[in-house]
């Protein structure tokens, strides 16, 4: 059976969903627990939230699911009542966006992976049954003032650099399969510690500290419902609030404004900014932080090289492009092109 897809162009479903005005909710899960036939599951899921009009991103794969999505305020019920039918997901939690904005995606893409979180785990003797222990907000405040304890930060380098809890030690690494090797070699002392793992939505923590446990670490966490979940509870129970910055998130948003410290700096003049865009050369698209004055000058690009190249003739444009391999340049997020970018803007200036 040919896999159910959106048979209207991208940039079409865009321009409508801008025009529609419908109240929408921003909602996050994912759920651990095994799919015999993910490309059923994945078709179900396809034609049930099709009808609701629900637009954003879901991964399926033996291992679980993993969404990000954005659905319409008259039918978050159904979906609720629809994402607890199956057993395995009654009542399981749904973070809503702390910062919620209308249009933070545009189309429904349902895919089936391999895992629902990419982590290069090869040992057949690792398993998701032992993790890591729940802490909530108000746990992991109190846990956090214990000098015994180690707070680390899952995510990637781009995430950590505009938004942190206080004291969290980063994993310097472009990728979460690269992480899961370094945290475990980093903290290979310090087996006997309290050690709190937090991401974004809590998906990455959760394997994590499976991993860490899997490596005979002792006294792992992993702050339920990760850093969204952290800060609705904050706000509903009027607790003291850890973390500082901006929570990178994977829609259209590209960061939830938690406070109004600004941790990071433009890639191009280094001034302070947290402003994370995508390179209007669809040829680079590189994601980077960037200022207003940075982004005007440069026409939305990373460099005036990419400025240069989107000023051409669509023709020009398509010629330079071809038999040429972007490989990881599309969408690329690693560190080593952030510093390569601030070399290359420092000589230039």
């Amino acid at each position: 059976m040919a896999t159910l897809h959106n048979r209207v162009s991208r940039k079409e479903l865009k321009e409508r969903a801008l025009q529609d005005t419908t109240p929408r909710t921003t909602i996050s899960f994912y759920c651990y627990f095994p799919i015999t036939d993910p490309v059923s599951f994945r078709d179900k899921w396809y034609k049930a939230l099709n009808a609701l009009n629900v637009f954003g991103r879901i991964y399926v794969a033996h291992e679980g699911i993993n969404a990000q999505i954005s659905c319409p305020d008259l039918h978050v019920d159904e979906l609720r009542q629809f994402i607890y039918s199956e057993p395995a997901m009654n009542h399981l939690r749904l973070n809503k966006a702390v910062d919620e904005n209308r249009n933070s995606f545009y189309v429904l893409d349902i895919k089936v992976r391999n895992k629902i979180v990419a982590d290069g785990i090869d040992d057949p003797s690792f398993s998701m049954v032992n993790k890591g222990r729940y802490v909530d907000a108000a746990t992991f405040n109190e846990m956090v003032k214990d000098p015994n304890t180690l707070v680390i930060d899952m995510r990637n380098h781009y995430e950590y650099e505009v938004g942190r809890f206080k004291n969290a030690i980063e994993i310097p690494s472009d990728t979460f399969r690269e992480q899961l090797p370094m945290a475990a070699d980093m903290f290979k002392e310090e087996k006997d510690r309290n050690i709190i793992m937090y991401c974004t939505g809590g998906i990455r923590c959760e394997k994590a500290s499976a991993w860490m446990l899997h490596n005979g670490f002792k006294n792992v966490f992993h702050l339920e419902g990760g850093i969204i979940h952290y800060i609705n509870n904050v706000m509903d129970q009027q607790l003291e609030n850890n973390f500082v910055g901006k929570n990178f998130v994977f829609d259209e948003r590209l960061g939830e404004r938690i406070t109004s410290d600004i941790l990071s700096n433009c890639h191009i003049c280094g001034k302070p900014c947290d402003t994370h865009v995508n390179c209007a050369n669809s040829s680079c698209h590189l994601l980077f932080i960037q200022c207003d004055a940075c982004k005007e000058q440069l026409s939305n690009c990373c460099s005036e090289s990419c400025k240069d190249f989107i000023l051409k003739d669509e023709s020009e444009q398509k010629l330079l492009r071809k038999g040429v391999d972007m490989g990881r340049n599309i969408f690329n997020k690693s560190k080593k092109r952030m510093e390569e970018l601030a070399v290359k803007s420092s000589k230039t200036s």
